[in-house]
């Protein structure tokens, strides 16, 4: 990881936030049973962050109510509640995650990672994916 990226320490991380920076968070906290989503929601609690802006790399553009690659008739949802994500199964990230945010109203964002601009974009305040809130 050196050669990629600095190691996670809470410390610095807040200062790059400070300093004006974005913190991209990769990988996971390298506990059995804990997936990377988890890993995300875990760090931006302790960070305070705003937002997870969860990146999809399979060209699907937020959250639907079912997998538009395989429903046509799957319908996209722009904003859904932690509990419809829950309640409805619908295919965000692990339920944990989606918990640990809902408990610690940390808001989510949804977006397909490979469309140009996109996280751009939702940096700067725009309108990207589907957002997962109270």
């Amino acid at each position: 990881m050196p050669r990629i990226a600095e190691a996670y320490i809470r410390r610095r991380a807040v200062r790059h936030l400070e300093k004006g920076r974005v913190v991209i968070f990769a990988a996971g906290t390298g506990n059995p049973f804990f997936t990377t989503d988890t890993a995300a929601a875990l760090r931006a609690a302790e960070i305070e962050a705003e937002v997870v802006i969860k990146g999809t790399h399979s060209g699907v553009d937020g959250v639907y109510s079912a997998d538009p690659r395989t429903n046509p008739d799957a319908v996209k949802y722009d904003a859904v509640s932690y509990m419809e994500v829950m309640t409805k199964d619908l295919k965000v990230m692990d339920s944990t995650a989606i918990a640990f945010c809902r408990d610690n109203d940390i808001p989510i964002v949804v977006f397909d990672m490979s469309k140009p601009g996109s996280l751009r974009s939702i940096v700067q305040g725009g309108s990207e994916g589907t957002l997962v809130h109270a």
